[in-house]
C-alpha cells in the first residue's frame, strides 16, 4: 500500500518545499480567517503557482458563500476544494455544479451517527476527510491536534475515497493507519513548530514514515 499524504494549513515556502521534495500528494491552502493558517488570496496565488502541478492544490473552506468562492478561484489555481463546515449533501452538489472542482467533504466524526451521515455524501463529493469533532471552546472545526476513536472507521465501506485526519503526527501515524484502515492522511498541527507554522523538518519526517507503510 501506498499511504497518500495530504499537508494541510501551508502558509509559506520552506514548507511547500518540503512537502513537494519529499513526497507530499495533496496540500492545503486555508481561506478560512479564524485559523491561524489563514491565507491572503495574493500569498495563496503565490504558493499554489510555486506548486505547478507537482501536487493536487486543495483549498480549504468552512461553509463558504458563492462569492468568496469565486473571489479565491478567480486568482488561485485550486485542483480541489475542501468543505470543513456544515454543508449538506445539496450545497456540495450545487457548488461542484457551479465551479467544476472535485470537492472533499469534512466529516466530524465522534459515533456511529456520523458515519450514517457521511455515506449520505455518496456518489455527490468525490472524497471524504474524516476529523475530530469540535470541542466546547474550539474556534475551528479543524486543525485543533484532537485525535478521535480511528477504529470507529475500521471495516467502514464507502462509495468515496476517503483521508483520515485529527490529531496525526509521526509518532502515531502507523498505529492510526493500523486501527482506522486509511489509505490517505491529512496532516496539519503535527508538523508544526506552533499553530499555523509548518516545520520543514517535521513534513520531512512524517512524510517519510508515511512512505514506510
Amino acid at each position: 500500500m501506498t499511504l497518500k499524504v495530504k499537508i494541510c494549513g501551508i502558509t509559506n515556502e520552506s514548507a511547500l518545499k518540503s512537502a513537494l521534495h519529499h513526497g507530499a500528494s495533496y496540500i492545503g491552502l486555508v481561506f478560512f480567517p479564524p485559523s491561524p493558517r489563514f491565507l491572503e488570496i495574493e500569498v495563496a496565488a503565490s504558493l499554489a503557482t510555486l506548486a505547478g502541478d507537482k501536487v493536487k492544490k486543495v483549498g480549504v473552506f468552512v461553509d463558504p458563500g458563492n462569492a468568496g468562492l469565486e473571489a479565491v478561484l478567480a486568482h488561485v489555481p485550486l485542483d480541489m476544494l475542501q468543505l470543513h463546515g456544515a454543508e449538506t449533501p445539496a450545497r456540495v452538489r450545487e457548488i461542484k455544479q457551479k465551479f467544476g472542482k472535485p470537492v472533499i467533504k469534512a466529516i466530524a466524526l465522534s459515533g456511529p451517527a456520523d458515519l450514517k451521515m457521511a455515506h449520505q455524501y455518496g456518489g455527490i463529493a468525490d472524497m471524504l476527510l474524516f476529523d475530530s469533532a469540535r470541542a466546547p471552546g474550539d474556534t475551528r472545526p479543524g486543525g485543533n491536534a484532537r485525535r478521535f476513536d480511528h477504529a470507529l472507521l475500521k471495516g467502514e465501506i464507502f462509495s468515496l475515497p476517503w483521508l483520515l485526519s485529527g490529531g496525526l503526527n509521526d509518532e502515531n501515524l502507523m498505529a492510526a493507519v493500523a486501527q482506522s484502515g486509511a489509505r490517505e492522511v491529512d496532516v496539519s498541527s503535527g508538523v508544526e513548530q506552533t499553530p499555523g507554522h509548518k516545520d520543514p523538518a517535521l513534513i520531512q519526517k512524517f512524510l517519510e514514515r508515511a512512505a514506510d507503510l
